[in-house]
């Protein structure tokens, strides 16, 4: 969503986007976890880095990977 007024009212709603994964299973954060960057945040750049990193070599096929479209990811949830 972009809101490029506020009055009057302007949004701008797009009906795709891109959800990001991180590539280390969440644990709650605790001292000895907290370095653990591939667990606590979806960065690119971070988890790209990552022995686990799957990335998607197919853009018709927009479920694979730690980088889906949020179509893909809106079809999970209505399974």
């Amino acid at each position: 969503m972009l809101i490029t007024c506020i009055n009057p009212l302007r949004i701008y709603l797009y009906r795709e986007g891109l959800a990001r994964f991180a590539t280390k299973e969440y644990v709650s954060p605790v001292g000895s976890n907290l370095g653990n960057l591939m667990m606590h945040l979806t960065n690119y750049a971070i988890n790209k880095e990552s022995d686990d990193f799957v990335a998607n070599e197919n853009a018709e096929q927009d479920d694979v990977g730690h980088k889906r479209s949020l179509t893909a990811i809106f079809k999970i949830i209505d399974e």
